[in-house]
């Protein structure tokens, strides 16, 4: 698998957004010196205030591979963080960031792979699983998918529309909800945290060799991590991506 190489920090300007949930907002940058990245890569945005003080955060790419010099991410509004307020509540269209990027290789997800893959996703630990959902879409992948995704409520449901789409198009993908916090009435989904009797009835037995990619709070990552071991999948076969409280990547 060949990685796109890291750049240097370049100009990117926003031109699209799209509103995911209440504290939650999809954007669009284009930028000219974008090399490509890989499904589930990230990268660096820096933001300099007028009295060049300068802040810096990482956030996972949604957009899938093989998009051009588009580049969307999606992010969650932390109420103090220095950097998500601003992306979500104040940058408008035609507004210039600076990125850096793409940066990772090892949790990424080749779509050339015919292996069974399944993902396992904590609130908006989803977007990187979703790139990896987007990119198999579009290179007609046919290798079995499955996306156990867990949300407080159902209003926080991240890219709900769309994965709701790509599950009716019966491909290979299979989609299941769970939620922490209460249901509404009619839900038809999963109503507990992610348990190891959840992961064996709802994800790939350790037989069929899937690859495994779980991303959220360190805490969720560590728990899932562990049961899948548990469960009798190779500790090589599991990728994990982690946030702490602030967003931030680790």
């Amino acid at each position: 698998m060949d990685f796109p190489p890291r750049r240097d920090w370049q100009v990117a300007t926003a031109t699209l957004f799209r509103q995911e949930t209440a504290r939650v907002r999809s954007i669009t940058f284009e930028t000219t010196a974008w090399a490509g990245h890989m499904a589930g890569q990230h990268v660096d945005i820096r933001l300099t205030a007028d009295d060049g003080y300068q802040a810096e955060r990482s956030y996972s790419i949604a957009s899938p591979a093989g998009c051009g010099p588009r580049v969307e991410l999606t992010v969650e509004r932390i109420s103090d963080g220095e950097v998500s307020p601003f992306l979500t509540e104040e940058l408008r269209a035609g507004d210039a960031i600076e990125l850096r990027g793409p940066i990772g290789g090892y949790f990424a997800w080749d779509p050339g792979v015919s292996s069974p893959v399944m993902l396992i996703g904590g609130g908006s630990g989803v977007v990187p699983l979703m790139s990896m959902l987007r990119t198999r879409y579009q290179a007609g992948s046919k290798a079995p998918a499955k996306l156990l995704y867990s949300s407080r409520s159902a209003e926080e449901i991240i890219y709900r529309d769309e994965l709701e789409r790509l599950a009716a198009i019966r491909d290979g993908f299979s989609l299941v909800h769970t939620l922490t916090r209460g249901a509404p009435a009619g839900w038809k989904g999963q109503t507990r945290r992610v348990d190891r009797d959840m992961l064996a009835q709802c994800g790939f037995q350790s037989e069929e060799k899937p690859q495994i990619f779980v991303c959220g709070p360190t805490s969720f990552v560590e728990t899932v991590a562990d049961q899948l071991v548990g469960l009798g999948h190779a500790e090589s076969a599991i990728k994990t991506e982690r946030f702490g409280p602030t967003g931030d990547k680790r």
